[in-house]
């Protein structure tokens, strides 16, 4: 009587528990890979949805009002704001000894909220990593406020819109942006000591995490829904900022 070689069959149940270890591993994989695409898919999806729907449906801009920009880098947006008219100075609010001399007085600031880790780490798109990229997206770094300012004029085109809002709006966007910044002991701006060389720009410590869910044209949206203006319910990118302002030249 002959009996089965040992060692043999033991390769055979091997290898068929390793066979089944792999298609284990691949059906995980794959249906990580799925769960990915799905979550993808559904974030644009839903993007260009809230994007269509607009918040405060039926509002109108005034004819006359305070004039602000809304102003994208083809990423990022920013609320521009006149530097000081008869509703607020922001001159009260940022030093303006910390930004370059200039010859001819600022007359806008332009501000934004956005990742810290972003802001300070990435001055161009060949600088960011991918330990930045995943930090931003899942909340897991701070905030900051970016602040630019202009001693130009702003005139309408494919990355910037006029917007026209009451003083009382006007009032109240200025108290969401001055929500933002994170304030010391004292009461005043906390100002990083980080700029972007050749720009007459400087960073502020800021409140909130930046997430895939609120991004920095999330906060300039709300900032205008917040306080009245039809614009879009939900605005991850800066297309969905732009979308329901008309581009008109400057009368």
């Amino acid at each position: 009587m002959s009996y089965p070689n040992a060692a043999g069959t033991c390769s055979i149940f091997t290898l068929i528990n390793g066979m089944k270890t792999v298609k284990r591993t691949l059906l995980f994989v794959l249906k990580c890979v799925l769960g990915i695409a799905a979550f993808v898919l559904l974030y644009f999806l839903f993007a260009a949805l809230l994007t269509w729907i607009p918040s405060n449906m039926f509002q109108e801009q005034p004819k006359e009002g305070v004039v602000i920009y809304l102003k994208s880098n083809g990423v990022h947006t920013d609320l521009v704001f006149p530097v000081h008219n008869e509703v607020y100075d922001w001159r009260r609010t940022l030093d303006t000894n910390n930004y370059l001399r200039q010859k001819r007085p600022f007359t806008y600031a332009s501000i934004g909220w956005g990742d810290k880790g972003f802001y300070l780490n990435t001055p161009t798109w060949a600088d960011l990593t991918f330990t930045t990229a995943f930090k931003a997206a899942f909340g897991l770094s701070g905030s900051a406020m970016h602040v630019s300012l202009r001693t130009d004029s702003l005139h309408c085109g494919e990355y910037v819109r006029k917007v026209i809002v009451s003083k009382e709006q006007y009032q109240n966007l200025v108290a969401y942006a001055l929500l933002a910044f994170q304030l010391d002991e004292n009461g005043k701006v906390q100002r990083i000591d980080h700029h972007y060389e050749g720009m007459n720009d400087n960073f502020y410590e800021a409140k909130g995490r930046y997430s895939l869910f609120k991004t920095c044209n999330v906060w300039t949206n709300n900032g205008l829904r917040t306080i009245g203006v039809k614009t879009a319910t939900w605005a991850p990118f800066d297309k969905c900022v732009l979308y329901h302002f008309e581009l008109k030249a400057d009368k």
